[in-house]
């Protein structure tokens, strides 16, 4: 009856059931909540995520600080997040579902726009700057690290001066969504090569292409 009990708290408590910490993942999508806001260049880590959520067959529910969904791949278990924090808060919820669900820093991937990288690009990468972007800067500062794993799909630069805001915050033009579906097809299986293959083996296989 105790083991009973134990294990029903625990489902109730934690999303993950897996044990052994260094099988279980966390991976990020960063955005921006809302309508308006879809299909714009900044929230390329929820289409991305949208992506995947359709190759492996989960679907997203709505839980505190944002909509998570979870899989397993070849003996691992991921979490997926899409904060529902604004871009510029999105650190508060990445640290509380890796707290919640006792998820290594080394375990969990950011996926971000990056406006230095041309449309398409992918890189996956350990650490670095901010590179100005809002919401990397708040993970790093929640964190307290500028040491965790982020995957930088490139939007290009394509904006005059002082434009920035409104080329991330705006729609992708045609050229781009024709392209969209292979380039999303390539970033699904950049996050699949991270969980099963390693951080090191996935950059080198993956970046810059």
């Amino acid at each position: 009856m105790l083991k009973w009990f134990s294990s029903i708290f625990k489902s109730k408590s934690e999303i993950l059931s897996e044990t052994d910490i260094m099988k279980k993942f966390l991976v990020v999508g960063l955005g921006n909540i809302g309508a308006k806001y879809e299909n714009t260049r900044h929230n390329i880590g929820f289409k991305v995520l949208d992506e995947l959520s359709k190759s492996q067959e989960f679907t997203f529910e709505d839980a505190k600080l944002g909509a998570i969904a979870s899989f397993k791949f070849k003996g691992k278990s991921i979490l997926c997040l899409k904060p529902a924090t604004y871009m510029n808060l999105s650190g508060k919820a990445v640290r509380y579902w890796m707290e919640k669900e006792n998820i290594p820093l080394e375990n969990v991937l950011i996926i971000t726009d990056d406006i230095n990288l041309s449309f398409g690009t992918i890189r996956l990468k350990t650490k670095g700057s901010d590179g100005g972007h809002n919401g990397l800067k708040d993970i790093q500062n929640t964190l307290q690290t500028a040491t965790y794993n982020r995957f930088r799909f490139g939007v290009g630069a394509d904006f005059g001066k002082g434009r920035q805001v409104d080329f991330v915050l705006g729609e992708w033009n045609g050229d781009e969504m024709q392209q969209m579906p292979e380039r999303l097809k390539k970033a699904t299986a950049l996050i699949l090569s991270f969980i099963f293959a390693g951080v090191k083996n996935t950059m080198n296989q993956f970046n810059g292409r």
